[in-house]
């Protein structure tokens, strides 16, 4: 199975969860982005380590990679590999000499070790055809300047009268326009399911 090259390209505080981010991958070479809902703790470690600061302490993350060095384990790549109810499940693909192994892991963990190890992360085509949204062209570089997490960031494409299962699927469609458009990608992933459940 072919596999799609994933950068980051976004951070951001999210609006509706508590305590969670809402880290943004991006297609390389192309125009769509995966949304994906991580934890505070993940988010944080990811964050650190894209803006090359040091703890007083190493983090979980950072023991995982001295552990791994000392017995010369190297993470050769990440990938999604699976996308079941909204959930989206990674593997590491570690090496030791001639030998290959794959861990299972959470995915906000395996981001967070691949930007320690600088290994590549990978996806499939059925999980970007099935939980991608499509940037429309103009908006990449402004979504790209941005890596760090914001806390300030206000949302605005919520509709208070209409929850999403009330609403037309055009309705839902141009309310997934308005939030890719606002870089909302947290709101945008819950239309964008909403209109999956309904087998759009």
């Amino acid at each position: 199975m072919d596999k799609i090259k994933l950068n980051i390209v976004g951070l951001s505080y999210s609006q509706t969860q508590t305590g969670a981010y809402a880290l943004v991958l991006g297609e390389e070479g192309g125009n769509r982005r995966l949304p994906i809902i991580i934890g505070g703790f993940e988010a944080q470690a990811i964050a650190i380590e894209l803006e090359k600061m040091k703890p007083s302490r190493p983090l979980t993350h950072d023991l995982f990679k001295s552990f791994a060095e000392s017995f010369e384990i190297n993470i050769k790549e990440v990938v999604i590999y699976n996308l079941v109810e909204g959930i989206f499940f990674a593997k590491l693909i570690c090496q030791k000499d001639d030998q290959e192994v794959e861990i299972d892991t959470r995915t906000s963990d395996a981001i967070a070790l691949a930007v320690r190890f600088e290994c590549p992360i990978y996806t499939h085509e059925f999980i970007l055809s099935s939980a991608g949204i499509i940037l429309e062209e103009g908006l990449e570089d402004s979504v790209e300047e941005d890596l760090e997490t914001d806390t300030s960031q206000e949302t605005t494409t919520s509709e208070p009268s209409k929850n999403d299962d009330e609403m037309s699927i055009d309705e839902l469609e141009k309310l997934l326009d308005k939030a890719i458009a606002e870089e909302d990608y947290e709101r945008a992933s819950e239309i964008r399911d909403e209109l999956n459940r309904r087998g759009k």
